[in-house]
């Protein structure tokens, strides 16, 4: 129900007191409507209830657990709300940076310079830029730095190679900044087919964009041989960051082999995400690459942070100020709570729970990779779609009616009926088991009764919408 439906007239919430200034002001006319704006008439009760209803509906972490493979739902730590909400780091003005007020931001810049040096220790990498404001954003600007590059040495490139497990966002990624895409089949044991590599892998390709390990949950063992024919032909190594949640304190991109990477700050660093944003993608670059940065960066000199002079083989501006620069505050106090140790421990205990759903799982689905993943799995409902014609699709909404969001359906797109599930470290044993029986109790259900699938969700204001139709006639009020 909307909010306008609640409506009545001559309701109010607030008394404003009289104003006891000149307020006459001048408009043009076209910026006045002709007639007043429609706004509900309610009382404070009536707009308290309205939207904490409207927020009871919501599905977030903070509520149940939210098995969303690929794209990390990680519990968010309250003490980084706590530190972001801090007057001295809420309230500073963005155009301070552009009007180079370095002297009354030191606090802000310090910040900036621990993260970039912190993400470099992390990931073997040189430097770092904040400035992305989106994991796809940095993306961008890791293969725009990879096209500055190669046009620095006067390289003639047209490809860029990405397998075919990839997130979507690296094909797009390269054709938006004028690269031809060459995709690599996986091979059977879900990595991308060496031998199909090293036949298209030529002197014409820009950049090889892999996730380590890959979107089914696999380490590819050929890594380290893969990076050396690409840099035997001027290619150079993007890492897509998104699962580096699986390798923090264990392994290094930078000491693999990568030249470049960007960071999803929310899938490895607990910042917040969903409804869009706000969200960060910080790059990181070799050596080699840092003239190439964008042209906003911080320096240390006499004791004092201030901004770095711009290079001229720099790309530019990417975005305004430091990104977003309050959920990089929030990464920060995450890393140093953590410390070394804590770190580590996110991808020891990512895995471990990884696996032990696939190991709780693997007699009740199919196992398109029957192998021990990382941090997250990958099973199949393909058997339970032949034998009982029942979908990935019909298992995701069948958890939703026992307080579990639904893990990811139909990703990576190699695997027919797939079900991606990553739990993350944050989640403890019993919800682990409590969602494992649920997904059992699903396949038990298709077996005895398949046709009760098509009516779920059933406790849910909005049950099996046309989500085509959803997506493109958006209609909020009908909730």
């Amino acid at each position: 129900m909307s909010i306008f439906d609640n409506s009545k007239k001559g309701r109010k919430g607030v008394k404003l007191p009289m104003i006891d200034v000149d307020t006459k002001i001048e408009f043009s006319n076209k910026l006045l409507r002709e007639n007043k704006a429609k706004l509900p008439e309610l009382s404070e009760l009536d707009v308290v209830r309205h939207f904490t209803r409207l927020s009871n509906k919501n599905f977030s972490i903070d509520k149940n657990f939210y098995p969303l493979g690929s794209c990390t739902m990680k519990y968010n730590p309250k003490i980084e709300e706590k530190v972001a909400s801090l007057e001295s780091f809420n309230a500073v003005h963005p155009h301070l940076i552009l009007n180079d007020l370095s002297e009354d931001i030191q606090g802000s810049l310090e910040i900036i310079s621990k993260s970039e040096e912190l993400f470099c220790e992390m990931t073997g990498m040189d430097a770092f830029t904040l400035t992305p404001q989106a994991g796809a954003h940095g993306e961008m600007t890791g293969i725009m730095l990879i096209h500055a590059y190669h046009q620095n040495k006067g390289n003639k490139k047209r490809y860029v190679i990405v397998p075919d497990s990839s997130h979507g966002t690296n094909p797009a990624t390269a054709s938006m900044v004028g690269y031809e895409v060459i995709t690599i089949k996986s091979d059977k044991s879900g990595d991308m087919n060496i031998n199909e590599f090293k036949e298209k892998m030529s002197d014409e390709v820009a950049a090889v964009m892999l996730t380590v390990p890959n979107t089914l949950g696999i380490f590819n063992p050929k890594i380290k041989e893969i990076c050396d024919i690409a840099h035997s032909h001027d290619a150079l190594m993007y890492y897509d960051g998104a699962n580096l949640n699986a390798i923090l304190g264990v392994v290094r991109p930078g000491d693999i082999g990568f030249d470049v990477t960007h960071l999803n700050l929310h899938k490895t660093f607990a910042t917040p995400h969903g409804g869009g944003g706000p969200g960060s993608g910080p790059v990181g670059v070799k050596e080699f690459l840092k003239p190439f940065l964008p042209n906003l960066q911080v320096e240390k000199k006499d004791g004092e942070y201030g901004f770095k002079k711009v290079s001229e083989q720099s790309i530019g501006r990417i975005s305004p100020f430091f990104g977003n620069y309050m959920v990089t505050l929030r990464a920060l106090v995450y890393i140093l709570i953590l410390g070394k140790e804590g770190l580590l421990n996110v991808s020891k205990k990512a895995v471990l729970n990884a696996n032990y759903i696939r190991v709780k799982l693997k007699e009740y689905y199919d196992m398109p990779y029957d192998m021990p993943c990382m941090h997250e799995c990958v099973l199949s409902a393909a058997s339970l779609l032949k034998e009982h014609k029942v979908r990935a699709l019909d298992i995701a909404k069948y958890l939703l009616d026992f307080g579990l969001h639904a893990p990811t359906v139909y990703f990576p797109l190699i695997v027919k009926e797939a079900i991606m599930i990553e739990p993350t470290e944050t989640e403890n044993k019993e919800d682990i088991d409590y969602f494992c029986k649920k997904m059992i109790d699903a396949v038990t259900l298709a077996k005895q009764n398949p046709t009760v699938f098509h009516d779920l969700p059933k406790t849910l204001p909005v049950s099996r919408p046309d989500e085509t139709k959803a997506a493109r006639e958006l209609d909020i009020c009908q909730c």
